[in-house]
Order: structure tokens, then sequence, then C-alpha cells
């Protein structure tokens, strides 16, 4: 007979609620894990790895095709099958097999179905058979987010995708019309241009809206030269689905035919279903929490990841369950409770310190506050934009680099508020601008971290020169 009884029940098995039930489990505490799907989550089958997969071959090939001697090598074209299988092994074909074993190693329990809660520190799970299992201490709700579905008339009737089926699609359809131009809109209109898809994006005001002005300009123009229809201030007023695929009307009176749609634009929590009601919550609602992730007005409800709606990324989310799973630990046993700004048992760094990559060709790698965000904040600052194609380590990378770098800086304090940089493989940068700003590291201190010649580190260096000495 599986035990009914644990110190903390998790909703969710993606990569969030792994995390919560690790640090319980690692601070002495008993875990169950609940989930109706895949252990392993979003992340795993359908969002960060798979897209990642999907993105990767194509960008490669550009990259090579940007340096001379690698550029006469490549005589050939993108193997679409060959990078669908090699998305399909990421998944592990999706199965989760392996994710249950990691389970079983880690001491955590799991039971498979349908969590609800239906009363304080009890979770009704249905599957093949109804168990009710009751927490000592914690209830943790990490069920994560779904695509949300505009409402566009005749949109949900053309059954379009959303980014799951976007990162599992078993072909690659001959056209492809996305509605959004935030990261996942981007991110899958660079992939599935790399395809060869005939691809229109569908945006009612700018790419990536709330990154740097930059960011978006840049990465708007670099689809268009990969092929993509980029509509820019423009709305998607109507829907119809055909045997033949779908057509589109649009704001100006134009339409468009696909073969398929995507929608992405933007998130809904998924806690329509988890038993909010039964405790006096919102079924549907984001969870609202303190920087415990304890949510407000309960002493034994906690939320972690996109149900918080603090920072929809994956390694946010597991960066708040870190938290989460420590002090839950700490207030079951008795220990100190560290709660301050910056401590073991608090999730800070999701108000100013967020990290983001995305996966565009050329890549926004930033952290932290934008200008305008700064601005907003009341900050004094100064702004500093280098153009990265010029120093050396960029010109070693590829021929006719092209990329930009921000740097926001509080200039009551001297330390940087935001970083942002856009360009080739400009991923490989965001951990030392994330360090400096977390540390509020000093500018003058700055000076003393040499960046090694040639790399694209030296961006840093031409950064501070322009900036002049503090």
């Amino acid at each position: 007979m599986e035990p009914t009884e644990y110190d903390v029940i998790v909703l969710g098995a993606g990569a969030v609620g792994e995390n919560v039930a690790d640090r319980a489990v690692q601070g002495g505490l008993t875990a169950v894990i609940v989930e109706s799907e895949l252990v392993g989550g979003e992340c795993s089958y359908w969002a960060c790895m798979p897209s990642k997969a999907l993105l990767r071959s194509a960008s490669a090939l550009r990259a090579a095709r940007q340096v001379p001697g690698a550029a006469q090598a490549v005589t050939g074209d993108l193997d679409v099958e060959a990078v669908l299988e090699r998305r399909n092994s990421f998944t592990s074909n999706w199965s989760d097999d392996g994710q249950v074993k990691w389970l079983k190693s880690a001491g955590i329990a799991l039971v498979r179905g349908h969590g609800r809660i239906t009363g304080p520190k009890q979770v009704t799970v249905s599957g093949d058979s109804e168990t009710v299992l009751t927490a000592r201490h914690a209830v943790v709700v990490s069920t994560g987010s779904d695509p949300l579905i505009p409402d566009i008339p005749g949109l949900r009737a053309a059954d379009p995708w959303g980014s799951r089926e976007a990162t599992s699609a078993k072909s690659v359809p001959a056209s492809l019309a996305i509605i959004g131009g935030g990261v996942v809109a981007t991110e899958m209109a660079t992939a599935y241009a790399g395809f060869g898809t005939a691809v229109t994006m569908i945006a009612r005001s700018s790419l990536l809206h709330g990154m740097e002005p930059f960011a978006g300009e840049q990465v708007t123009a670099a689809l268009r030269e990969q092929g993509v229809t980029v509509l820019l201030n423009t709305e998607t007023t109507n829907v119809t689905r055909t045997a033949d695929g779908a057509t589109l009307e649009l704001s100006d009176g134009s339409t468009i035919n696909a073969e398929e749609i995507l929608v992405a634009t933007g998130r809904t929590p998924r806690t329509g279903d988890v038993g909010l009601d039964t405790i006096g919550l919102e079924p549907g609602a984001w969870l609202e929490t303190d920087d415990t992730l304890l949510v407000r007005g309960f002493d034994w409800l906690y939320a972690t990841g996109d149900v918080t709606n603090r920072a929809l990324l994956t390694h946010q989310g597991k960066y708040q369950a870190r938290a989460a799973g420590d002090v839950i630990a700490a207030r079951a046993k008795g220990r100190p409770i560290s709660d301050a700004p910056w401590g073991t048992h608090v999730a800070t760094a999701d108000h100013q310190s967020v990290p983001q990559v995305t996966f565009t060709d050329p890549e926004i790698a930033s952290v932290g506050l934008t200008a305008a965000a700064a601005a907003e904040a009341g900050y004094d600052t100064r702004v500093v934009d280098y153009e990265i194609g010029s120093i050396a380590g960029a010109s070693v990378h590829a021929d006719n680099y092209k990329g930009t770098a921000r740097m926001v800086v509080d200039e009551a304090r001297k330390v940087i508020l935001g970083v942002t940089f856009v360009g080739p493989d400009v991923s490989e940068l965001l951990q030392a601008a994330t360090v400096a700003v977390v540390a509020e590291v000093p500018l003058d201190r700055l000076w003393h971290a040499v960046p090694a010649y040639p790399t694209m580190n030296e961006i840093w260096l031409r950064l501070l020169e322009t900036y002049g000495r503090p």
C-alpha cells in the first residue's frame, strides 16, 4: 500500500515541480509529485529543449556560411528530417521513463493522475482510481501555463497550433502564419523559415515589445532577410479553416493563406481545474506569492513557476523552486528563515535581475532593466551603446558580424541595472552580465575584470571605455 500522507505535495512534475520536491527531500522531508502527463513537463517535451533543437541546425548552417573556408565546404541544404529526428531524441520520443527513474533515485514519490486541492493540505488525485493525499506541511502548485488564445472570430474553430504543436510537429508545413510578436513567435518563425516554410508573422505592434527597441528592430530585419514576411501594427480580424488550410483576414483589409496557424500571443495559468475554488481562490487565476513563494493568505499553500506570473522562464521557475523547497523544509524543521532580500529562502532576482535569451538569429541576451524600465522605476541612468561587430573577437567569430550591446547604469550608485546584447551567439556573454547586475559590482571594480583577447567578452572593456572612468 502506497502512503497517502507526505510532508509536501507538489502538483506538476515539470522542471519546476521536480526542483521543489528535490529540495524538500534534501531538506529532510518526504515529497510526492502529482502529474497527469509526462514527468519532466513542458520544458522537456514541448518548450525549451525541443525548440532549441529545432533552431540549432539552421543556425549552425547560417553561421558556417559567414566564415570563409567553412562557407565553401557547405554545399547542401538543411536536412529537415534529420533535424526532426534530433528533436525527437531531445524529448526521448516523448517517453518519460528516464525522468521517472530520476524521481525514484531522488526519493520522490509519484502519483499519476489529475490532482485537485479538495481542502486545506489535501489533494484528491483522479486517475485509474481516486487517491486522497494529505500534506503535513505544504502543497505546492507548479502546474505551468498554456497558450492564450485571443478572441478572434473563427480562430478556435480553425484548430490553430500552440507552442506544443509547433515544437512537436512530425512534418513541416509549406506555409505558416504566426499570430504574435513575442519570444515564441520570433523563435518559431526563425526555426520554420530555416526549414524552408513560407512564414508570415502578424504582430499587433512591434516584435519583442518590452525589450530594448533595437533588439526587436534587428530581429525584424534578420527575419525578413531569412524570407519571413513580417507584418507590424497589424491585427487578425477573422480566421476561416478550409480543406486546403486557413485564411486570415487582417485589419488592413488584406488576407493571408497558410497551411497552419501558430498562436503565440501570451500565456494563461494552468490553474482552472486544480481546486482553487475549494480554498476561496479564483479558478484560472494567477497565484500571487510573497518572495518565499507562499501564496498570500495561506501558511501551507505555495506556488512556483509560470502560475505565479513573476517570470515565465524555466530557469527562473527552477530558481523559485529551490527557494520554496528550502524554505518549506526550514519551516517544517524549525530552522532559521533567511527571507531578507537576496537571502537563501527568497526569489529576489525575480523583480529586477531576470536573465533571458531569445534564440532568434541574431540572439538576444538580456538581464535586468531596460533603459525605459529603469527610467520608469525612477532611476537616474546613463545608457551606453556599443556595436559588437567592431571588436576583434567578433571579427574572428564571423565576417560582417552585426550586433549591439547596451549597458544601463545607475548614476547614483555607479552600478549596472541592465544589459542587453544582440548578435550571433551572445547568449554566452549573459552570465557575466547577470553576475554584474545581481552582485551590483561597482563600475570601478569592473575595470579590473580584464576580458581575454580576442574574444567576444572584449565588449565589456568597450562599454566601460565608452562610459569613462567613474
